[in-house]
This record gives structure tokens, C-alpha cells and sequence, in this order.
């Protein structure tokens, strides 16, 4: 997703989450707003028809990012491009904050399906479809956009929101590395679908999620087989992340931002035996999150890591 954000230029920031379109999102509006089939009487609503569908998926992705927030994690960054978009967001690594963080996405989407059909149903008592006819065909495809966007990210597949739903679910059984293999897994068989959903269609944009969800998966295959690897590292006693309440592991996976030599932050206080640097933070290994030395505190009980 690197990449999403180099090829991207900042639209707006609400609430201190900048909102970013990727350059190649115009190239396939212009294609998909001059092939849409809608009987409109003016080129405008098919316009208006392709905005109202971003609308919806930034909506979304801000459900993401302010839930994130709200159990402590950090989003600050939502890109939109043609697929969609991708909100970057970390929340705190437990299973609950995780799957709070990724539900708040497609709930969005159901608080807003009484919306629209309630904007649809005014139009019908107003005749708006005589009156208004374009209106009224606008109302129907945003409902129906709505509705669509929904079932799609409630599938099951990973990384789509329903499949990451369904390792947050199964993260509080089988712990974080394996329930990240088991959605991946079903991940592989879903684009296994996509795949032949493609070929028998002839459709390219089947064959683009597939590459898609391809990539992700292999991702997130190896992301789980790091954190399995790490899941059997002895542990230091003593010690445990504030964020996320793991004790570190014995050995030298730290890197010195000097020397770059490797080394055991825990072992040597905190100084680089290589070059003598002193370090008042160090970084998680298990989530990522960077804190200072002090407020690494004795774990009661380390949590399982598998």
C-alpha cells in the first residue's frame, strides 16, 4: 500500500486525518462515467452518480480511522483510488480493539441504508420519478451503490473488512498469529473465486481484485509466519510493552540507528555496546509502537502470543 501514497495528492483533512486521491483515480473515472449505462438525461448525473460512490467510501474509511482512534490507535491517513480506498490505520493489538476498528467501516454503511431509503421512498410519495426523473434514478443507484458496497466488504475474504471481522473473531481462540493464517488462507481461497469469476466473465476488474487480493495475501502469509516465529522466542522477564502489555524477546533484534549494528536494547541498558549510543525509546517488536525505555513495565502474567 506504499506505493498508494506515493502516487497520491492530499483533497482535504478533517479532524486531522488527511484525505489523499491517487493520480490514476481521474483515468478511470473518465472511463467509468463515459461507459455508465443509467438513462440519465445529462452526462451530469452519471458524474454525480460516480462522486456519490467516493462519497460513500471515504464515509466509510473515516468509520474506520475515528473508531481506530477511539481505542487508542493512531489513523491519520485515508487514500481513495479506484478500487476504493484504504484507510491506514493501527489500532492497539488486541483482538477488540482490532475488530472495533475494522467493524466501524461496513457500520457506517448500515446506518446509512435507512438513509437512502428513506430519501428513495420521499421521492416516491412525490412522484418524483415523473417530476424529477433523474432524481429519482440518481436516489436508486446511490441506494443500491450503498447496499452493494456493503455486502462486497462483508465477504469473508481477507483483507476485505469481512475477512479481517473474521480474524478478529477468531484472534481471541487462536491468538493473533494463527487466526491471521486462517483468514489468510480462506483469503487465497476467495481470490481463487475472483479469479474464476474473471476468466468466465471476461471481466477485468475481477481480474484486478484478484491481483489484489493475491498481493495482500501474501502479505499476510508472511506477516502470520513472522509473528509464529515469534510467537516461540524465549521472553525477558521483567519487561512488557505499555501499548500492547507483551514482554520483549531475549537476543539482539534491536538495530542501533548509529552503527546499525544489532544488539539486546534490554540486555545493555538501552546503550549500544558497538558504538556506546543511548537510546530513551525502543520499539515493540510484537506491535510496533515506540516507547520510552521507562515505561516498560513487569508484566503480571506475559499474554500468549500464538
Amino acid at each position: 500500500m506504499t506505493g498508494l501514497r506515493q502516487g497520491s495528492f492530499r483533497i482535504f483533512t478533517i479532524s486531522g486525518i488527511n484525505v489523499y486521491l491517487h493520480w490514476s483515480w481521474f483515468v478511470i473515472a473518465l472511463f467509468e462515467i463515459n461507459t455508465r449505462q443509467r438513462s440519465y438525461s445529462s452526462p451530469i448525473w452519471n458524474v454525480l452518480e460516480y462522486l456519490a460512490l467516493f462519497a460513500i467510501v471515504t464515509t466509510h474509511e473515516f468509520g474506520h480511522a475515528l473508531a481506530c482512534r477511539q481505542v487508542g490507535g493512531n489513523a491519520n491517513q485515508i487514500v481513495l483510488w479506484p478500487l476504493g480506498g484504504v484507510a491506514y490505520v493501527d489500532p492497539p493489538q488486541r483482538p477488540g480493539a482490532t475488530l472495533w476498528s475494522i467493524a466501524a467501516g461496513p457500520l457506517v454503511n448500515v446506518a446509512l441504508v435507512p438513509v437512502f431509503y428513506a430519501l428513495y421512498k420521499l421521492g416516491g410519495s412525490l412522484d418524483w420519478a415523473v417530476t424529477m426523473p433523474d432524481l429519482s434514478e440518481f436516489l436508486w443507484a446511490v441506494q443500491l451503490t450503498n447496499a452493494g458496497l456493503l455486502v462486497f466488504n462483508m465477504l469473508p475474504i481477507y483483507p476485505l473488512d469481512g475477512g479481517q471481522i473474521l480474524r478478529s473473531l477468531l484472534w481471541f481462540p487462536l491468538g493473533r498469529a494463527r487466526s491471521l493464517m486462517v483468514s489468510v488462507i480462506l483469503g487465497f481461497v476467495g481470490m481463487a473465486g475472483f479469479v474464476a469469476v474473471a476468466v468466465l466473465r471476461q471481466s477485468v476488474w475481477f481480474g484486478i481484485l484478484a491481483a489484489f487480493l493475491l498481493l495482500n495475501c501474501w502479505n499476510g502469509l508472511q506477516h502470520a509466519r513472522v509473528l509464529l516465529r515469534m510467537a516461540k522466542l524465549p521472553r525477558r522477564q521483567g519487561f512488557s510493552c505499555p501499548t500492547c502489555k507483551v514482554s520483549p524477546p531475549i537476543g539482539d533484534y534491536w538495530v542501533c540507528g548509529q552503527c546499525r549494528k544489532p544488539f539486546d536494547t534490554f540486555q545493555s541498558q538501552s546503550v549500544c555496546p558497538n558504538c556506546g549510543a543511548r537510546f530513551s525509546t525502543t520499539r515493540c517488536l510484537d506491535c510496533g509502537r515506540l516507547s520510552p525505555m521507562n515505561d516498560w513495565t513487569v508484566p503480571l502474567v506475559a499474554p500468549p502470543l500464538g
